[in-house]
Parts: C-alpha cells; structure tokens; sequence
C-alpha cells in the first residue's frame, strides 16, 4: 500500500516514554493465533495490528510478487464489507491503516481512537476469515501492482540498484528477487493459486495478533477471543531452509538506468540476518561511516574531499541473511573507483583501529534515542513486539532486551565483526550508470 500520512491530530498523541519495559499480556488461541496486549492510557489511541510471517521469501520462482500482491488484495472486501469500503470504514471512525510487505513478513495495521477498538478487531478477523478472492479484484488489484511497479521502481532513479545487487548476493535464495516480484507471473497467475496461497500462508497460526494503546486487558482479551476465535487453523507453515555457500571471490557487475544523470558505486556483503547479534554490531558500523553529516565516510569524502555528492553505508537486515551496502555518488566527475577506494580505507581502519572511547559513547548514546524513539509511538510498539515473536524463537520479550544487547557491543566486537565480513573477496561491486 503507498505510505498514508497520519493526521495531524495523531501526530500530536505520539506517546514519550523513556528506556524503560514494556509490559505486555501474551497468549495463544487455540487456532494457534498468538496474541500480544501491551496497555498505555497516556494518550485516548490504539493501535491495532497482524503481523503474517509470510514474504516474497515464500513464493514461488515462477510466481513472484504474491506476498506483496495479497498486501493489496486482501483490503478489496469481505463477505461482510463491501468491495472499497475497508478503507472508508477506518476513515469514517477517525482511523488510519496501511500495510507493508518485505522479504519475510506481511504487516497490516489500523490507528484508531481507543473507543473504536473493537472496530479494528472486526476488521482484522474479516480479512482473516471471510475475504472475497475473485477475478474482478485479482484483475483490479494488478493494475495497481503494475503502477507502483511503474512509479517506484521503473521510472525512479536508482530504483533497480537493489534487484541488481541480491540476483548476485543471494544467488539460489529467494531473496534475489524483490518483494513486487515479476509482472509476468503475475499475469499468468490462475485465481486458484492466489486462493491457495491465502490459504497457506494467510491463517492464524502464522500470525501475530498485536493491539497496543488505551485499552482494558480483560475487555480486549474478550473480544479478541469473540472475533478470532472462529478463523479456522490452516496447517503447519514450514518454512524453507537455504545455506547458501560462501562468497569467496569479488564479484563486478554494471546496471545500467535511463532514470539518472548522476553514476554510482555500490559494493554489497552477504552478512548474518537480523537474529544476530552480529547484525546489531553491523548496524552500529553504519553509524559510524555515514550516520550523519560528522561520520566518517561523509566528513572525508563530502565536506573535505569534496568528491562525493553522498555517501551511505546501511545494513539491510533480513531473516535469513542480511546485505550491508555501501554506496556513493561521485561529484565534479570523481572517478567511481576512487570513490570506492575512500570507502574502502575507512572500512580498512574499522577493520585494524578501534574507534576511541568518546566516539563509542556517541554512538551508544545515538542508539539508545533511536530505541527509545521507535517505541513511543503505539504503533511502533506494536510492530516490535510483533518482530519479537515473529522473528526471535517466539520471544515477545525482545523489544525489552535489545537495548542491553546493544549496550553490551564492546568497540573490539566492531573491530572483529568489520574484519570478519566487510572484505573485497566477499562482496558484490555494482556500477550503476545512466542509459544513454
């Protein structure tokens, strides 16, 4: 679904706690539907939200695009809403939803004021139970596939950086592909396989029912069980294992996009995914080459040198595996090996120098606001208490260990973790370059 703003009046009941617990009620149905209630009263808000361990890594080679094709799908209608009326439904009682689909899961979501509470369980459970899966919804529904496909990803610059990277990366894993997935397969998709991959993937014991705001606990355990209690328990979702070999040697590869002016210069690692600890240290290592205008990467190459127009190094975190990228454009026509090699250099002194002593408390101090940040908001409670048990072995209680976890990095792990896996015979080096 494309990004709905919230209203200002929703902005204004943002919630500001400090580091400390979460409290949260847990328990399962016995459809195998696992519940979350975490109860805040300082503001009148609640955030409803279903979480479906389900993503582009569960499709099909030939029938890519499916996961993010039921984001869209399954606000079409119910047997009890009309077709187009979900979203006027949310609307008309103050409400905001939305709903986004990665590699690894599919999460929808409702905002309400908290007496409409249970309109937001109604909803969920109907497009748990009772969604309307026919050809005029499947036909509408792929146009506007195609148009985000269209606007995002084919006529925005960059906008194919990434599918070129991971068809290298995560070569025999389902994550070469993107989660919108081919338009061909699509096309040729029959209504039969989009019922069956509903009815596979989409049942309450691959999801995580979250509810997190101004609400009782014994009321809300109530209604959830009156409302999905019923949904019918699809069979066990096994997933997939992949072990992919080694990346051993650099790999070079050129892309070419009629969308930009400006070339780029990425290089990708193949890393461990996000129930790693490793992962957490990789995320720090970004901080520290290009989180913010006095990082490493943007202090040498942007305001000093002067040879780059940007600078990044992020780590995208996945289940499975993760790919820490870093990427530059170059300015006054900077040659991209040169721009490369400056990257290199400040990889090379995280791998041989540990950072000093001020520096590692800037850095813990950054990621202590940003924990705190991304839970004061009920939705973003939510949704990390749903990561949590979707992600970490059913372990709801992650949201509250994180911290300490990310507290306890020592600056010699940095050192360690940056030898072990950011080097040129593991990577995937892309050249990114206008299409004449």
């Amino acid at each position: 679904m494309k990004k709905i703003l919230f209203a200002l009046a929703f902005s204004a009941m943002a919630v500001h706690v400090s580091a400390q617990k979460v409290q949260f009620t847990e328990f399962d149905l016995d459809n195998g539907l696992h519940v979350v209630l975490h109860q805040d009263k300082t503001a009148p808000v609640v955030a409803v939200s279903v979480m479906y361990h389900v993503g582009s890594k569960d499709e099909d080679s030939t029938r890519t695009g499916f996961a993010h094709f039921f984001e869209h799908l399954l606000f079409e209608g119910t047997e009890n809403i009309k077709r187009g009326e979900f979203m006027k439904l949310v609307s008309s009682n103050g409400g905001q939803n939305n709903a986004n689909t990665s590699q690894d899961r599919t999460f929808y979501y409702e905002l309400f004021p908290s007496n409409q509470l249970e309109l937001g369980l109604w909803l969920e459970s109907e497009r748990m139970m009772h969604p309307i899966i026919n050809e005029v919804g499947v036909k509408t529904q792929n146009e506007v596939v195609k148009e985000e496909k269209r606007l995002r990803i084919d006529n925005s610059p960059y906008g194919k950086f990434s599918e070129n990277i991971f068809k290298h990366l995560f070569a025999g894993h389902p994550y070469r592909w993107q989660p919108i997935g081919s338009m061909a397969n699509l096309d040729s998709a029959k209504l039969g396989e989009f019922v069956s991959f509903f009815k596979k993937f989409y049942v309450p014991n691959n999801a995580v029912l979250v509810v997190a705001g101004d609400l009782d606990l014994e009321k809300t355990k109530d209604l959830v069980k009156n409302y999905f209690n019923d949904v019918p328990k699809g069979a066990p979702v096994v997933k997939t294992q992949y072990v992919l070999p080694a990346i051993t040697k650099e790999i070079i590869d050129t892309a070419y996009d009629s969308n930009i002016q400006i070339p780029a210069i990425m290089a990708a690692y193949r890393v461990p995914g996000m129930k790693t600890r490793e992962s957490k240290v990789l995320g720090m290592i970004s901080s520290i080459l290009s989180g913010g205008g006095s990082s490493r990467l943007s202090t040498k190459m942007v305001d000093e040198k002067k040879t780059a127009l940007q600078v990044l190094a992020f780590n995208y975190s996945l289940e499975d595996y993760g790919a820490y990228i870093t990427l530059a454009l170059p300015n006054k026509n900077t040659p991209l090996n040169d721009l490369l090699k400056d990257i290199d250099i400040e990889v090379a002194r995280l791998q041989t120098e540990l950072i000093s002593e001020s520096d590692y408390k800037k850095l813990q101090n950054k990621f202590e606001n940003e924990y705190v940040s991304a839970n004061s908001k009920m939705l973003g409670v939510a949704e990390n208490l749903a990561n949590g048990y979707t992600f970490h072995n059913k372990n709801t209680n992650d949201i509250n260990e994180e911290l300490n976890v990310i507290k306890s990095i020592t600056r010699e792990e940095i050192r360690d973790v940056a030898k072990k896996y950011l080097n040129k015979n593991q990577r995937v080096v892309l050249y990114y370059l206008p299409k004449k």
